[in-house]
């Protein structure tokens, strides 16, 4: 299969059941959030962490063979933050709003799923290696970033540990480490219950999609190009300098081109900073993922 047609057999199936949850969402109304609350609860709560905790407590997933692509996915997240710093103060948007964005990636929503489409199970415990990496950026100099300047409003590094999806990454990090072997009937039913949160996710950033405006169309539209092109800039670099499989390799590009996430948008409203701002970089970013998403799908599976 030709390269161009296997990036079409992987985007095709993600974008198609995202428009699903956005057509859902507009046919049903404003009763339709109130329907998928509780859905997303679930998600959230149980069926995420599952995925991340049997990817990593999996045979398939080593934690030191992995190490060098955690390293990877911190280094473009971190990095996309400091090339957003100076243009957020050129063009005069609050680096509060726009920074934290830049850094925290679609590698849950999008990510997962695309990986998973893309390379099987196999290519999930990369991919939430990844995931990981991103997340433990985010739920540090991210969320900092936004808290600066909130008074009263800190959340603290304990209770960041303390959701389910660090609890997830910290028990599965655990039995990676001693090679603990579940009974491969609970693994097995734990693994369906995961993999359940893949189309929801997907299903869930659709409906989402719904309540963000296009007000503050110009910052979303930096935030847009940004996002993907920064992240990309930074996995070249690293290509030439870390030592990575092809899988890996293929996984870093994929991740780098990914828009930010709908989880800041989310927490841009929890702080309110500027979420109607976020909100458009969120939109625009992931509409403008149908370019940026094969560009590094079309990188990585050239390099891997």
């Amino acid at each position: 299969m030709a390269v161009s047609e296997r990036i079409i057999s992987i985007i095709l199936p993600v974008f198609i059941i995202v428009a699903t949850g956005y057509a859902y969402a507009r046919l049903r109304g404003k009763t339709v959030k109130t329907d998928m609350t509780s859905i997303n609860r679930v998600s959230m709560d149980v069926l995420c962490p599952l995925l991340v905790f049997t990817a990593m407590a999996g045979k398939d997933f080593d934690l030191a063979s992995n190490g060098t692509l955690i390293l990877a996915g911190m280094a473009i997240s971190l990095g996309s933050g400091l090339v957003a710093w100076p243009i957020a103060r050129l063009l005069g948007y609050d680096a509060r709003s726009f920074v934290p964005p830049m850094m925290y990636n679609n590698c849950g929503n999008m990510g997962l799923p695309l990986a998973v489409l893309a390379f099987g199970i196999t290519g999930l415990p990369s991919a939430v290696a990844l995931f990981m990496a991103a997340s433990l950026v985010y739920f540090s100099v991210g969320i900092k970033i936004v808290e600066t300047g909130h008074n009263g409003v800190h959340t603290s590094i304990l209770k960041l540990l303390a959701s389910p999806m660090m609890v997830a990454m910290i028990i599965g990090i655990f039995f990676s480490f001693v090679r603990i072997s579940l009974p491969v009937p609970l693994i097995q039913a734990l693994k369906m219950l995961g993999e359940a949160c893949i189309p929801i996710m997907l299903f869930s950033l659709g409906v989402r999609m719904v309540d963000v405006s296009l007000k503050c169309w110009h910052i979303g539209l930096v935030g847009a190009v940004v996002c993907p092109v920064a992240g990309l800039a930074i996995a070249w670099l690293l290509d030439g300098m870390l030592v990575l499989t092809a899988l890996q390799r293929t996984q870093m590009y994929l991740f780098a081109a990914l828009p930010p996430a709908v989880f800041c948008f989310m927490v841009a409203e929890k702080y309110k900073q500027e979420p109607d701002k976020v909100a458009a970089i969120v939109l625009l970013g992931n509409l403008a993922a149908l370019i940026f998403v094969p560009i590094g799908l079309w990188l990585g599976l050239r390099a891997g």
